[in-house]
């Protein structure tokens, strides 16, 4: 999985050095897998804009949602002065996820959060309804979300949610 993202030409510049590595290897009789899935971290508001032509190049998406809210809200997390300002639940951040989900199942590619927000159980009927297919927490959080995600019925709450976060009164 590859960081930081924010063009088509990188992704297939790192394709281009996983494919010297193998050959290296194979070269060398190192033995590896072909079964590796190559995937982009969605860090960048440049990522999430280009996510309809990255998914043609890899196989998967990390939404790396720490980053993604800060560059989206062009506000630095660790500046406690500012701490209003850095808001995850923030529709801009939620609707380059949903932009996200749209362009990547389009290509029938599979998407995950990493970072804080994925254990944020405020917002785990949002990601299931705008297709989040993965959330990636650590291993105290994942009693909680298990139960939660257990108890969403997608289909109840999926229209209201798509309305909530797509309509014009969505204002903060």
């Amino acid at each position: 999985m590859f960081p930081m993202v924010t063009s088509v030409w990188e992704v297939k510049e790192a394709k281009k050095m996983c494919d010297r590595v193998r050959e290296e290897l194979t070269k060398e009789g190192i033995p590896y897998s072909d079964d590796v899935e190559i995937g982009i971290m969605i860090e960048t508001p440049a990522a999430v804009l280009m996510s309809d032509r990255l998914a043609k190049e890899v196989d998967f998406f990390s939404c790396g949602t720490n980053d993604l809210t800060q560059y989206t809200l062009a506000c630095d997390r660790q500046n406690a002065d500012l701490g209003r300002f850095y808001n995850p639940h923030h529709p801009a951040v939620l609707r380059a996820l949903k932009m996200v989900c749209d362009n990547a199942h389009k290509n029938g590619k599979w998407v995950g959060i990493c970072g804080e927000l994925g254990a944020d159980l405020a917002l785990t009927e949002t990601f299931l309804s705008i297709g989040i297919d993965e959330l990636s927490v650590s291993p105290r959080a994942v009693l909680p979300l298990r139960q939660k995600i257990r108890e969403t019925d997608v289909s109840a709450v999926r229209e209201k949610i798509l309305s909530d976060l797509l309509s014009d009164e969505n204002t903060i």
